[in-house]
Formats: structure tokens, sequence, C-alpha cells
């Protein structure tokens, strides 16, 4: 049995879950942001964001990078060496630290303390799209 095609199947799942997760996220904040004065409606939202951030993302997140590291070990450490691998796990940082920061929107919402408007939260729903399409390319074409 080929235990990193396992681990590499894994990871995909875990990517495309987390992925969804940090696409989805801010388009409730949107919605959020715009029904805050109606306290049903935004008591809604607060369950679907703690929700989708505790149950779905966060784990997703933690079983990408869990997966990854084990792909990483399975081809050997010296594959860290590799530019490309570099600027991949770059990228990863900068997913993991926007996943962050969409927690603490979570809690603004939560605590009736979000400050920012609809379309900010518009504006940084493009952040994963193009940190996602420049990480496929890297990864497919290897080019550095």
């Amino acid at each position: 049995m080929n235990f990193y095609l396992i681990f590499k199947s894994l990871h995909l799942i875990a990517v495309i879950s987390w992925m969804a997760g940090l696409l989805y996220l801010p388009r409730i904040f949107v919605y959020h942001a715009e029904n805050s004065e109606n306290i049903s409606t935004s008591n809604i939202f607060k369950i679907m964001e703690k929700k989708l951030y505790n149950y779905i993302m966060t784990p997703a997140m933690i079983l990408s990078w869990v997966f990854g590291f084990i792909l990483i070990s399975t081809l050997g450490f010296q594959a860290v060496s590799e530019l490309w691998l570099q600027i991949k796990l770059l990228l990863v940082i900068l997913l993991t630290i926007y996943h962050f920061y969409l927690g603490n929107c979570v809690r603004n919402f939560s605590n009736n303390q979000n400050k920012n408007t609809s379309k900010f939260y518009r504006i940084i729903n493009e952040i994963p799209t193009i940190l996602l399409i420049i990480i496929v390319f890297i990864v497919v074409f290897k080019p550095l």
C-alpha cells in the first residue's frame, strides 16, 4: 500500500475543507455586517460563524498542516530546501494567519464589537482565492 498517496489524498481533502471555510466565512460576515441591527438574524449568524470556524475550519487547518508535514517527512526533510516548497509554506503560513484573523472577527461579531463594513469583508474574501491560485500553480509546476 502506498502511504504517500493516502496521506496526499487526506491532505487534499483537509485543504479543500479548510479553503471552503476560508472562502465562506467572510461571506457570512458580509451578511452579518449588513444585518447587525436585527438581533435575531445576528444571533443566527453568530451561531453559523462559530460552528464553521470551530468545527470545520480549525480542524481542517490542523489536519492540512499535519498531513502536509507527514508528506514532507515521507519525501525527506531535504525537500524543504527546494524554493517552490519554501514559497508554498510561506503562503500557507499567510493563510494560517488569515485563518486566525477570521477567528478574531468571529469573536468581535460574537461580542457585538465588529467595526468593519460589509465592503471590507467582500474585499478580504479575495485573499484566500489569490493565495490558493498561486499555491496550486507553484505545486503543480514547481517552477523554481
